[in-house]
């Protein structure tokens, strides 16, 4: 059994090898493959897999025979000679079925130990798509925030002409409002614009547009002018900070990411340019059977319970009677006093032994043992049970909501970027709508992100599902 297993393992280890680096770099199961075969805690679990395997020679054996050996310092003489030696071997066996029912045991407690190294490396795969998502999702959003930085920097430069050429235009009037100081047009510190949400969020008062600049070009249009500037560059400095912020956050899940690997934990993880959706091959209403048939979870349960009755069985036999064989050997030396025809010779006895087990309570102790431990793991797989049910109704909401989140981000955000793309070219001829522009741009943002978010949500519950039915891309 513990070749075999161990063939069995060395070959999936090798089929999955060779399937992961025939994977791209940013795929996936590339990644899965890896932990496959680094991640400690899959590795630890499979070697107390084999640890138990190697307990069941161990209590399949019988005890080891006795050898007695007696010497007589000073010949005991005997009629049929003098007595130098006394050997003694002996062979206890216990009563029948005690060793099988002891093998039946320890090799269902192995089959536990390898459901719960597969329970470790689907937990392991589970955490790993889990962190694979929160990655994308956060790169999505430093990817959309540097877009986005980008058009508000195209807004400035727009704004900055804009308020140049009004300057140029009224320069020589005396207003106030036409004048801006040296240094006005420097972004503000990101360091004070606190912790905002992915893209940051426009704090414009709409009352304030440059479209309220009056058409003579007034003193007033330079100061609605200078305003807009000043609040592209607070967006700015805002989107600016957000994005450092992404960047270390970033940093920290990929740590754990490596982690998971076991490798150095400043490795690169590269990332697909899109996250496609994930299928979930069988009916969402199917789920709830498989995974109670294939979680590995009640399966060690259920092998835990099997051994527990075959410990049941053993322990009762062992209150049975043990018999032992053995054979004396009497060396005995010729006594020239004597005219005995065996005079001289060696003696042979055969021998055996019963033990008496009157000592009935620790039998009966161990029985009640057995019986309660039983009746425990029975009530460790309805609770186990249960909290699958419960998880699996989880899984299943998030795996509905993410469903319509997608749908409708997916609508939303080309809304969203129709509109964006109006309220651009409107501004461009005309100077107008700066703050409903910033809005429609953050709300592009947003819709482009909760999108990113709902397919990364949809793609975890799929996990979570997989999970649950102890189905893994790797073996």
């Amino acid at each position: 059994m513990k070749l075999t297993n161990k063939l069995l393992f060395l070959f999936l280890a090798s089929i999955s090898c060779a399937f992961a680096y025939g994977q791209q770099a940013d795929s996936l199961t590339y990644y899965l493959g890896l932990a496959a075969k680094n991640n400690p805690t899959v590795l630890q679990r499979f070697t107390e897999y084999q640890a138990a395997l190697q307990k069941v020679p161990q209590v399949g054996s019988l005890s080891d025979p006795e050898l007695n050996v007696g010497v007589f310092l000073s010949p005991m003489e005997l009629v049929a000679g003098n007595q130098v030696a006394d050997i003694r071997l002996m062979q206890m066996f216990p009563w029948f079925g005690v060793l099988k029912n002891a093998k039946d045991e320890m090799s269902l407690m192995a089959k536990a130990r390898y459901e719960s190294f597969r329970d470790a490396k689907l937990q392991v795969f589970f955490d790993l798509q889990q962190t694979w998502n929160e990655l994308y999702k956060v790169h999505q959003a430093i990817q959309s925030s540097e877009k986005n930085l980008e058009i508000l920097h195209a807004l400035e430069r727009l704004s900055l002409v804009r308020f140049k050429a009004a300057s140029s235009i009224g320069g020589n009037s005396s207003s106030s409002g036409g004048a801006m100081p040296s240094g006005a047009l420097q972004a503000p510190s990101a360091g004070t614009s606190g912790m905002r949400t992915m893209g940051g969020t426009s704090s414009l008062n709409p009352g304030t547009t440059s479209n309220q600049a009056p058409s003579s070009m007034q003193g007033s249009s330079g100061g609605g002018g200078l305003a807009d500037v000043y609040r592209i560059q607070i967006e700015i400095g805002e989107l600016e900070n957000n994005i450092a912020l992404l960047n270390n956050q970033l940093n920290s899940i990929s740590v754990r990411f490596n982690s998971f690997l076991n490798r150095p934990v400043k490795t690169l993880v590269a990332l697909p340019d899109t996250l496609v959706a994930a299928i979930l091959y069988i009916p969402i209403e199917a789920v709830s059977d498989s995974m109670l048939i294939n979680n590995p979870m009640l399966g060690m349960l259920n092998f835990e319970k099997q051994s527990i009755e075959a410990r049941k069985q053993m322990v009762t036999r062992m209150g049975y009677p043990m018999v032992g064989l053995g054979v004396n050997y009497s060396l005995i030396n010729k006594n020239p006093m004597s005219t005995s025809e065996m005079n001289g010779s060696d003696m042979i006895m055969p021998m055996v032994t019963v033990t008496l087990p009157i000592y009935r309570k620790k039998y009966k102790a161990m029985q009640a043992e057995a019986e309660l431990m039983k009746t425990a793991a029975s009530q460790g797989i309805q609770a186990t049970s249960n909290a699958l049910q419960t998880d699996y109704s989880e899984a299943v909401q998030n795996y509905q909501d993410a469903q319509r989140r997608i749908a409708l981000y997916k609508r939303q955000n080309q809304l969203a970027n129709q509109s964006l793309s109006i309220q651009m070219k409107s501004f461009s001829s005309s100077g107008t709508g700066l703050t409903d522009l910033l809005r429609i741009r953050q709300q592009t943002l947003d819709y482009e992100l909760k999108q990113v978010d709902a397919v990364a949500d949809f793609n975890t519950a799929v996990a979570k599902l997989n999970r649950l039915m102890a189905v893994s891309q790797i073996q």
